[in-house]
């Protein structure tokens, strides 16, 4: 980074200012601080500060990430593309406390959130009212990929995000079960559906529509129609993210779902054993096939904790998330225990996250959900990192 008395800010031709990516505007040089939409920096000693400063979950610095809206030496507005939820405040003060001490004065530092509707597979749109759509799959069942599904989507909506969540798995529906409800749907024209609300979230799930004890005996073009109504005949309220848990599996019907729905981007949920990370990485390259974003990976029941002692337990193997990261170039969104509290919560109608929101466990839904719309918030047209380089030069 070089500095002078004016600065200028470059873009390279790939990138663009971050909140303005999906929308596709570009501008080549800051224009005046009382321009709130685009990105200005008037003080070297501040936007160097920044240059230095991590932003937390997102691996780039606040410049980089083309965070800032306004800065004018007393004035900073920094914008995030996903919510810190309550590392929030913390956050703030710390960048009053770094951006004054360079100024030399006090800085008056804003810092909120604008969540931006993201690229999906090419020929697709994404749906009105649906700004993004993060798919939660594995490529066997048993990996407690549902269980992670609704705390993901609960672990959202706490941190401030306007969440749905679709259960689609036509065979096994078990979210109707994990939010407490099994209330049918409303009919207001006769035409679509209006979400069931549960714990906040607007959820909708054929479990909703049929006896709990009937099984569904469909073929794969009727579970791939049926979902398709299930999302689109739905009227969703206003969603910055709509969980999708995802049928297990790698087979025909899943492939059509992902080709059919318009997916920002996707998440994969296994177990440390062998036999499970075998069929995830199937998981994961069928995501790639279809030009779908891989946001990382959750490692379920990586570990168990002793109740009475505390020791710590690998029953189901050690790093096998860590390995399949490594051997596919994403990272790891985080470990989850096997607990049996997580299950007793489930199986009870709320899930971790809301009915023991200080444990660990919740907490550590929470880290996972924060990372998942960090790794969003980082891309632009599917490819590559969502916001600018930004390099200050002598003019």
């Amino acid at each position: 980074m070089h500095t002078g008395k004016s600065t200028r800010a470059r873009e390279r031709s790939d990138r663009v200012i971050h909140s303005r990516a999906s929308r596709g505007r570009r501008t080549d040089r800051p224009r005046s601080g009382s321009n709130p939409g685009v990105l200005t920096i008037s003080t070297e000693a501040i936007a160097a500060a920044l240059a230095a400063d991590r932003i937390p979950y997102l691996d780039s610095d606040w410049i980089s990430a083309g965070a800032v809206r306004v800065n004018d030496g007393q004035r900073l507005d920094l914008v995030l593309g996903f919510h810190l939820g309550d590392r929030h405040e913390a956050t703030l003060e710390h960048l009053r406390a770094i951006c004054s001490r360079a100024a030399g004065r006090p800085v008056n530092v804003s810092l909120s959130t604008e969540i931006g509707t993201h690229a999906v597979q090419a020929g697709l749109r994404p749906l009105a009212r649906i700004h993004n759509i993060i798919a939660v799959a594995s490529g066997k069942g048993g990996v407690g990929k549902s269980t992670v599904s609704a705390n993901l989507a609960l672990a959202l909506l706490a941190d401030g995000g306007r969440v749905g969540l679709l259960d689609a798995d036509i065979y096994g529906p078990s979210q109707p079960r994990m939010m407490g409800t099994s209330e049918r749907p409303q009919s207001p024209d006769g035409k679509t559906m209006l979400p069931v609300m549960a714990h906040g979230l607007a959820t909708m799930s054929i479990g909703y529509l049929i006896d709990a004890s009937e099984p569904t005996i469909w073929r794969g073009p009727m579970v791939t129609q049926a979902l398709q109504q299930l999302l689109t005949e739905t009227q969703w309220p206003e969603l910055d993210y709509l969980i999708i848990d995802l049928p297990p599996g790698t087979g025909d019907t899943q492939l059509s779902l992902v080709q059919r729905i318009p997916v920002s981007g996707s998440v994969i949920v296994t177990t440390p054993q062998d036999i499970a990370l075998l069929d995830a990485r199937k998981g994961l390259e069928m995501f790639r096939k279809v030009q779908v974003p891989v946001l990382g990976v959750i490692e379920n029941m990586a570990y168990h904790r002793c109740g009475n002692c505390g020791e710590v337990s690998h029953i189901f193997g050690e790093g096998g998330g860590q390995r399949l990261a490594e051997a596919t170039g994403v990272p790891v969104l985080g470990q989850l225990p096997l607990d049996a509290a997580i299950q007793l919560a489930a199986d009870g109608g709320r899930p971790t996250v809301i009915a023991e929101p200080a444990s660990d466990n919740a907490q550590a839904y929470r880290e996972i959900a924060r990372r998942t719309a960090a790794g969003l918030a980082g891309r632009v047209q599917g490819q590559g990192s969502r916001f600018p380089d930004i390099v200050i030069v002598d003019d």
